[in-house]
């Protein structure tokens, strides 16, 4: 079974992390909600909703999972961005060519762990500060190698199952897709 590490700050996008956690996991995926170590279990997001996290990610060992995803929200990335432990776990993924996944504002944290794929996709107000060439913006989920961007809270669905069609197989894929309606990501 797949395991992937979601990471929560504070000001973290709900509906982003909420779907990505929801879909992973109907397809099988084992997913660790873990928060940074200098913040509560319990992590409020941008628009004021708490989410407990199973863990810190002080507490876990990053070699036993196969994929770290970050979910955006502004204040939310930029804790992403400052917090060591992150950065260090992105480079090391990277360094193992393990998979690595950010949605909306948090692909800035990609870019400042060094581990920004040459074609991704973000929020389009995160471009400028991202300040590299590569933006896909007719792209709702981008991957380039073993690294999946994503739009934003809109798109945080149909990037779930591509996060699913990667670690577990189409046919999975395909079940969960179109058990949840979702026939607008192909």
């Amino acid at each position: 079974m797949a395991k992937v590490i979601l990471v929560l700050a504070n000001g973290f996008e709900e509906v982003e992390a909420v779907s990505l956690v929801d879909v992973m996991r109907r397809g099988g995926i084992d997913v660790r909600i873990v928060h940074l170590s200098h913040e509560s279990k319990l992590v409020t997001g941008a628009n004021g909703i708490h989410i407990e996290a199973d863990t810190s990610i002080r507490n876990i060992d990053a070699d036993e999972f196969d994929m770290i995803v970050l979910p955006g929200g502004f204040e939310g990335t930029y804790a992403l961005v400052e917090d060591e432990m992150v950065q260090e776990i992105l480079k090391d993924f990277k360094e193992k060519t393990k998979y690595i996944g950010a949605i909306c504002a948090a692909p800035l944290a990609l870019k400042s762990a060094g581990v920004l794929p040459q074609n991704y996709t973000c929020y389009p107000s995160v471009v400028e500060d991202i300040a590299q060439e590569g933006y896909r913006a007719d792209m709702v989920v981008v991957r380039d190698g073993n690294i999946f961007t994503s739009r934003g809270p809109g798109t945080a669905l149909c990037f779930g199952l591509e996060i699913v069609r990667t670690l577990v197989d189409e046919e999975t894929y395909e079940a969960v897709r179109s058990g949840m309606l979702l026939d607008f990501c192909l």
